[in-house]
């Protein structure tokens, strides 16, 4: 075994220099054992030792070293020319082509490549490779399992100054991408020094953001253009609209002019399905609902004031907080406001005044959030105040199905895009409720606690197995649902259609026994005074009633004395009692008679 020792200093730096050698060992100290230690142990006696039947194992924990990820950019450079010819240079290139062209050998290699590509191509042709062959199939059920969710990823707001994260929207190819809107919405209590940037993250790399998007004002909303995912458009806090094109970098690609903009910050803006893909449409606590066309914001197309009254004055028009745009109705839109109203429009509508459709109330405070139900567009979700609501657009009264009220605000809610009758809420106690009201109506399929701080911001991915959850930090927790919540279940959408027509017929039968009782009570209030002159009446009757009961019976009385009377007199009677009789009725016609000549007036 050779010993190498190897000197990494210089000669000056250190000592004498060392010689080894090898010698014998040395005996230094030498303890030859005691008998007499022996004597002082004691035996222990019994002895009590705990045996396991199976094999002892030890657990052991290991760090692995984090995998970090980082994007950089490749410029392609046209390649293939020889070196004597200039790729910039358009008549080298050209004169280079005629060359190779007129090369026989070029011929026969095209010719020859020709017959493979077209046999290829019409391969391809033959079979759909993207063709679905089980879609009719109805959907394997899936085993009973306990609803379950697990962390995948938290994503933190990198500034030293936290801000909430007000907004989300995933990537719209592969969803692999998650954009993310901070801001505070503390009204005029933004600490100084707070940045105005949002990321785009990669759901790998929870280190470090993959983009900065640097807008003049925090954003509040974010939203992926789905036709062209390098394009978002973004709500700021001023009441600007803002677009970016990544491939252009960080900073605003368009920009709208502050005066034709809102004027309180942007609480929605969504994507209208288009042909250009450039249509979009904002709405803000102003009162007022804006169309836009990227390639010139300078000003809005078009301008919807949500006065409810119909007459077109901003001073009584409703604030808009959430908005809703289903492709499949693409003249209707829905705005729910502040004040609790959801205000359904169209815009094709000739009048502004016709704008405005109908109206649902229904809610104590704003509406967060406004979704209708992928599978059945009729209906719609709306969360605010202390609980969530399922309305239908038949049933304008009332919505017919309704969450219990929690001890917790409500801050934002979304429908599953794979299940009709899923759908999830946020709180501010930091809780995600995940709702099936096939399996439970009462209480949520599944509460999970995600943070400690309030949750303001929700959304699910298109598959339906990734939420991703906004909190007042600026911490965005990405969550995966168990199977069974993220798989159509057999059956359900008939079971979750027959549960909504059920409810809307609730909802019109009770509609109508309350119009019927509002009638009613209109028609009494109407009549109060009729009502008065009616009991007077009722009081009088009762009297006359009273006086032709005793007038009746006065009548019966005297007709019986009198039939009385008539018997008594049919009667026979004895000869000196009949004389007696006659005297003393003589005698009473005699005073009749005189009692008749003192009354007659002389």
């Amino acid at each position: 075994m050779e010993i190498v020792y190897v000197y990494v200093k210089k000669r000056s730096e250190f000592g004498k220099q060392c010689n080894f050698s090898d010698r014998q060992a040395e005996l230094n100290i030498d303890i030859p054992p005691n008998p007499e230690l022996a004597e002082q142990f004691v035996e222990r006696n019994p002895v009590d030792t705990g045996v396991q039947c199976s094999t002892s194992m030890s657990e052991h924990e290991a760090n692995t070293e984090r995998f970090e990820m980082e994007t950089r950019g490749i410029n392609h450079v046209e390649g293939g020319w020889p070196k004597d010819v200039n790729p910039l240079e358009l008549e080298q290139t050209i004169r280079f082509r005629k060359k190779v062209e007129k090369d026989e050998n070029y011929i026969n290699a095209i010719m020859q490549l020709g017959s493979i590509m077209e046999h290829c191509i019409k391969q391809n042709n033959a079979i759909d490779i993207y063709q679905e062959y089980f879609d009719d199939e109805d959907a394997v059920e899936v085993t009973e399992e306990a609803p379950s969710a697990k962390t995948i990823n938290v994503f933190r707001d990198p500034q030293e100054i936290k801000r909430s994260a007000t907004h989300l929207s995933w990537h719209p190819d592969g969803n692999r991408k998650l954009a993310v809107a901070y801001s505070c919405l503390n009204f005029q209590r933004a600490p100084e020094g707070m940045s105005h940037e949002s990321y785009i993250w990669d759901l790998e790399n929870p280190n470090k953001p993959e983009i900065v998007l640097k807008p003049s004002s925090p954003l509040v909303t974010l939203e992926y253009n789905p036709k062209d995912s390098h394009v978002l458009l973004g709500g700021c806090y001023n009441g600007q609209l803002a677009c970016w094109d990544t491939r252009k970098g960080s900073l605003v690609a368009e920009l709208s002019t502050i005066e034709f903009s809102h004027r309180d910050p942007v609480y929605g803006s969504i994507w209208l399905q288009s042909k250009t893909g450039t249509e979009c449409f904002s709405a803000s606590t102003d009162g007022q609902v804006m169309w836009w066309d990227i390639r010139k914001m300078s000003e809005p197309t078009e301008v919807v004031i949500l006065d409810i009254s119909r007459k077109e004055q901003l001073e009584s028009a409703l604030g808009a907080i959430s908005l809703e745009f289903e492709s499949t109705l693409p003249t209707k839109f829905m705005v729910g406001t502040e004040q609790g109203i959801v205000i359904s429009c169209n815009r094709k509508a000739k009048t502004p005044a016709e704008k405005i459709v109908c109206t649902f109330s229904g809610h104590h405070g704003p509406i967060y959030a406004l979704q209708r139900n992928p599978f059945f567009p009729k209906n719609f979700l709306t969360v605010g105040d202390w609980t969530a609501r399922i309305w239908s657009e038949d049933s304008r009264e009332s919505s017919i199905m309704w969450t219990k009220y929690h001890m917790a605000y409500l801050t934002d809610g979304a429908w599953s895009p794979v299940r009709p009758a899923v759908f999830f809420t946020t709180k501010m106690d930091g809780t995600l409720d995940i709702w099936d009201f096939v399996f439970k109506q009462c209480d949520p399929a599944l509460s999970l606690k995600v943070c400690d701080e309030a949750l303001f911001c929700l959304r699910v991915q298109d598959n339906g197995c990734f939420i991703a959850c906004g909190s007042q930090l600026g911490t965005t927790t990405l969550l995966e649902v168990s199977n069974g919540l993220c798989t159509l279940q057999r059956n359900e959408k008939n079971a979750a259609s027959s549960i909504f027509e059920r409810e809307t017929r609730r909802e019109k039968i009770l509609e109508a026994r309350h119009r019927e009782m509002r009638l009613k009570e209109k028609g009494k209030a109407e009549g109060k005074d009729d009502d008065q002159r009616e009991e007077e009446t009722a009081l009088n009757l009762e009297q006359l009633v009273a006086k032709a009961e005793e007038e009746f019976f006065d009548f019966i009385f005297a007709e019986l004395k009198k039939k009385e009377a008539e018997a008594m007199k049919k009667k026979p009677k004895p000869k000196h009692q009949a004389l007696e009789a006659d005297e003393e009725a003589e005698g009473e016609d005699q005073g009749e008679e005189e009692g008749d000549r003192a009354e007659t007036p002389i």
